[in-house]
């Protein structure tokens, strides 16, 4: 569980960081898993229901950007979105009752791992309220230098930033963004970010010969219901599922306006959305 200092800096500040949350016979056992699930995957050759590769390689190229759902689709994951240490740490900020939301592992390789530009999570998956929420494992030592998450501090409490352009949702914020504050989050492997889904986040390109692996999963509390935007939706929601306490039959709204996302065409992920967007600029 997190302690009261965690708990006030999450309330406080959108977010906190939890020192060896994982031992490292768990990291190690994740790792193994992960280079199970990616064994073989080329750009050319790969499964594209479960795994996204790095762009720029060559076809035999063997760089994995993300992996999709991992706490879904393989058992030790998602023993992991079960286990009573974390549920009774997402309690803590969310409730009683507990909702998975979804999970991903941003692979982040050696020197060319992708950049994330500043977002709110929200922004990818309205809510009809703001309990939600991302634990982020780091499964390497992590740094600035192969790429660290970087959070501006205290913005959870504010409107939504601006996440569009000429009516179209770009996955990123598209006014101006005060960084001066901005955190690293460094932590070693087994280091926990618990993140609210309102604090505004990124991450530069690995410029390391070390690996950033990141595990990503994302719990809301029950009565945080979505809010319909067309197939993305469905595609969101679908591994949703109850891991603590009841369902709720009512929604609870906690905002009188939220910006619905419009996408110009489908898209992948993150990533995808944040490069056609700056291909856009650039032309």
């Amino acid at each position: 569980m997190l302690n009261q200092e965690q708990v006030d800096q999450y309330q406080q500040n959108g977010y906190t960081v939890v020192p060896d949350f994982l031992s490292p016979n768990e990291v190690a056992g994740l790792l193994d898993a992960i280079e199970q699930i990616v064994l073989g995957s080329t750009l050319a050759e790969h499964d594209k229901d479960r795994l996204e590769m790095e762009p720029n390689q060559p076809p035999d190229g063997t760089y994995v950007r993300r992996i999709y759902e991992p706490c879904s689709h393989y058992p030790l994951f998602n023993d992991l979105s079960e286990a009573g240490k974390l549920l009774d740490s997402a309690e803590q900020l969310l409730g009683s009752d507990l909702v998975y939301h979804y999970s991903k592992i941003n692979m982040k390789p050696a020197e060319i791992g992708s950049v994330v530009e500043w977002h709110q999570d929200l922004s990818y998956y309205p809510l009809t309220n703001r309990d939600s929420l991302a634990v982020l494992f780091y499964l390497d030592d992590t740094s600035q230098e192969n790429g660290c998450l970087k959070l501006l501090p205290g913005r959870q409490q504010g409107p939504l930033l601006g996440h569009a352009r000429e009516g179209y949702f770009q996955g990123k914020i598209t006014e101006e963004v005060d960084a001066s504050d901005a955190v690293f989050a460094e932590g070693a492997a087994g280091t926990a970010i618990f993140m609210n889904s309102m604090t505004p986040h990124a991450s530069t390109t690995n410029q390391s010969t070390r690996p950033r692996r990141t595990l990503i999963l994302s719990y809301r509390a029950a009565d945080a219901f979505p809010i319909y935007y067309g197939e993305q939706t469905h595609r969101v929601e679908s591994y949703v599922r109850l891991v603590r306490g009841s369902l709720s039959s009512t929604a609870r709204f906690t905002m009188s306006q939220f910006p619905i996302p419009q996408f110009k065409r489908k898209i992948a992920s993150l990533y995808e959305l944040q490069e056609s967007s700056r291909e856009r600029e650039t032309t």
